[in-house]
């Protein structure tokens, strides 16, 4: 009989890659913990049933995808703004309220994910704020099956056997998940991340035009076609001159109120962000997630949720990188 500590020993490395996994699927990283903790109380209870005909790795991805997909059908998907609605090129216009009834897709701090094989296998993509968004329009199904085969590289067979489904059910998902991704593939150039040195220099600057309220500073620092979402606000804005005309009149009006950390999101830059209230208290605010190509800032999804900030323990407000 196996016993707790064997058991644990056995099976805890496999948790920063089931977790990576089922974010994947249902891209919320609190349901995604929650379904990981179920998935190891499952096979802790199962594990006397455990045939070693699979391995303990496929068997606990097995438990983690039935999960999430049952998850999925509570729950539905998560998108980004920009899987709602058409952009605004004119910062004037007004902007939505936030819409506490969506659920928004999240951002998963890396140092959650570990040394997720997936993440070495695909490179930074599979996990990138952008593929994981595009995930969401996908059928769950569609959704498992396209991470299991395309990014952990499960074969065909691997594949149904974790499903429980047929070789042929899992081809024809697999054939419909990538026609239907196949204009969203991701820009090769927002994979290639600057240099440390480049990187810090970029970062530098950004977060100090946000530090000094300074909109000329940022313009330096952002692509002629950046993109700004910010949910819950269904409302975003493409373009530098929207961008920048956004956050001038209605986000950088005061010197010192924002204070951001460096941290790594969804194997992205990103910020944890601060906010100084007119009293001087330093309250969360949010989490913003930068995309970088050609060396500057072409994307900013800044995540508006305070409820964020505590998974990102290691950007606490003192950190190194505070402005």
């Amino acid at each position: 009989m196996t016993t707790a500590t064997e058991f644990s020993a056995r099976a805890e490395p496999f948790r920063p890659e089931l977790l990576a996994h089922c974010y994947r699927i249902l891209g919320s990283v609190h349901d995604a913990q929650d379904v990981v903790q179920e998935t190891y109380l499952r096979a802790w209870r199962g594990i006397d049933r455990f045939e070693e005909r699979s391995s303990l790795r496929r068997w606990l991805y097995s438990i983690a995808t039935r999960a999430s997909l049952s998850a999925v059908g509570t729950r539905g998907r998560r998108p980004l703004p920009s899987g709602l609605a058409a952009p605004q090129d004119d910062h004037r216009v007004a902007v939505a309220a936030g819409d506490p009834t969506v659920p928004w897709l999240q951002p998963v701090p890396d140092a959650l994910l570990g040394g997720d094989p997936a993440t070495i296998v695909a490179g930074r993509a599979g996990v990138r704020l952008a593929f994981v968004a595009a995930l969401q329009v996908l059928p769950a199904r569609q959704r498992a099956v396209l991470a299991l085969r395309d990014v952990l590289g499960f074969s065909t067979a691997e594949t149904a056997e974790v499903l429980g489904a047929t070789v042929d059910a899992v081809d024809s998902a697999l054939r419909r998940a990538r026609a239907r991704l196949a204009g969203a593939a991701l820009d090769p150039e927002t994979l290639d991340e600057p240099d440390d040195e480049a990187r810090r220099d970029l970062l530098d600057r950004y977060v100090d035009a946000f530090a000094r309220a300074d909109p000329e500073a940022l313009v330096a620092v952002l692509r002629a076609d950046v993109e700004l979402e910010m949910p819950p606000t269904p409302t975003w804005f493409t373009g530098r001159d929207a961008v920048v005309g956004f956050l001038a009149g209605r986000v950088l009006r005061r010197a010192g109120t924002w204070r951001m950390t460096e941290t790594r999101a969804n194997g992205q830059v990103a910020l944890v962000v601060h906010r100084a209230d007119d009293d001087g208290a330093v309250v969360p605010y949010g989490v913003q997630v930068l995309t970088v190509a050609g060396g500057r800032v072409g994307r900013i999804t800044a995540f508006n949720d305070p409820a964020l900030v505590p998974l990102f323990a290691d950007a606490a407000p003192q950190g190194s990188r505070r402005r």
